[in-house]
């Protein structure tokens, strides 16, 4: 485990590494950022937007928290989203959950939380959305990733149900992507969510523009 002086000491070799390949670039880091991605990925210390992504800093605007939830009264999340749809004007949205999801996991388990409690609820909601097939999963730990999975696809869908999204895709053709980072291998797995079909079916009720 790293001490802080320790960081300290990465950190100014982190400035020596950057500065050998270009001279000038943290003042080009600094003129401003300009990124086409914006990441909803989990909070989880293992699992770096930037790192699995292979990206640099100024590619990618990040947003983590616990089993990368989009909530719709949660301001931190809309705050993020609004930020980067209507002033970047990223053009991708990707939630990103990963295998052996220790928030996902809490919410498998019939336990008194305290404040988590609230949090959890929403990933309960999308067991019990897909309860039939997550019950048919015999496999506990297959039965763990498909729900891991499935959360995902819903916070997919809370996306799409959002003006600032429905409105960018209207403007711009924004398009939301659902991914899984496996952790047991390193590799990025792309759910290949049917944005379009799910716009379709749930304009509906949550056409906003």
């Amino acid at each position: 485990m790293k001490n802080i002086e320790k960081i300290f000491a990465d950190n100014k070799q982190w400035v020596a590494d950057k500065l050998a390949i270009s001279p000038t670039y943290f003042e080009e880091l600094s003129k401003g950022q300009n990124p086409d991605f914006l990441y909803i990925g989990c909070s989880d210390s293992r699992v770096t937007a930037e790192d699995l992504m292979g990206v640099q800093p100024g590619e990618v605007f990040v947003h983590r928290n616990i089993a990368n939830m989009v909530i719709s009264i949660d301001l931190n999340v809309m705050s993020v989203l609004n930020y980067a749809v209507k002033h970047l004007k990223v053009n991708h949205i990707i939630v990103c959950g990963h295998y052996a999801c220790g928030g996902v996991k809490a919410a498998m388990q019939s336990a008194d939380l305290g404040i988590l409690n609230p949090w959890l609820r929403n990933i309960r909601d999308v067991h019990r959305l897909h309860k039939e097939e997550l019950n048919a999963i015999t496999n506990e730990e297959e039965r763990y990733d498909r729900l891991i999975e499935l959360n995902v696809q819903e916070q997919c869908v809370n996306l799409i149900k959002t003006a600032a999204v429905q409105q960018a895709y209207k403007e711009r053709g924004l398009q939301v992507h659902g991914w899984v980072f496996d952790i047991h291998t390193g590799k990025l797995i792309d759910l290949k969510i049917d944005f379009n079909k799910i716009l379709s079916d749930i304009m509906e009720i949550y056409r906003l523009v």
